[in-house]
């Protein structure tokens, strides 16, 4: 297959380096569109309208590649909970939280620009919040500043100390990037993740043998 660039729609540190674990070289190119919720849109299409969105405003800056564009939306009683910006907000989210089961929809695109057509999905994850005191929530905010994460908290860092259960069919969608479903669009879209055309050894070191593709 003919190199093709991929670029990633995205401002967010999280998603650049959860991308770098797939190794293939990608660059990063930040999409202006607003992300504001329309009225009367439900959690699940707003956050895969904004990750179509972010794609096509990339892609039609880079002609031919594959974009990848992603948001995520949480949601408790089907009330939408975005980012807190401040400290204020945050612990009034955690607060409202606590105790309590939180859907986050995180949805994915992939933009062709080859031909101008996109795969798009929105991976859900059930996530369980510890029922805690008002002094530890108000702690744990204070060392880790999760300001920029919808549901005022990281995952991936110490705020797990702050979950009880997470429930997802992709465990890095929580974090902002679903790698699972990423892959699979990748490989429909034709990007191979391994070489399979040099011949390898067996374990014993003695006749090469072919390497056959993962299926």
């Amino acid at each position: 297959m003919k190199t093709t660039n991929i670029i990633l729609a995205s401002s967010s540190a999280y998603r650049r380096e959860l991308l770098s674990r797939l190794q293939l070289p990608f660059s990063v190119d930040v999409p202006d569109i607003d992300e504001s919720p329309q009225p009367g849109e439900t959690p699940s299409a707003t956050a895969l309208r904004l990750a179509r969105e972010k794609a096509a405003a990339v892609a039609a800056r880079h002609p031919g590649a594959l974009v990848i564009g992603s948001d995520q939306v949480a949601t408790l009683d089907d009330e939408q909970i975005g980012k807190p910006g401040n400290h204020a907000n945050a612990l009034a989210q955690l607060q409202k939280m606590r105790g309590r089961e939180v859907v986050f929809h995180t949805a994915l695109c992939l933009w062709d620009g080859r031909n101008n057509t996109h795969q798009l999905e929105d991976i859900q994850t059930l996530v369980k919040f510890r029922d805690l005191a008002d002094e530890e929530l108000d702690a744990y905010l204070r060392i880790e500043q999760p300001y920029d994460c919808a549901g005022s908290a990281k995952n991936e860092a110490l705020g797990i100390a702050i979950l009880e259960r997470i429930d997802s069919s992709d465990p890095t969608a929580l974090t902002g990037l679903p790698l699972i479903a990423l892959t699979g669009m990748l490989r429909a879209a034709g990007v191979s993740f391994f070489q399979t055309d040099k011949p390898v050894s067996d374990p014993q070191g003695q006749t090469p043998v072919a390497h056959r593709p993962t299926k």
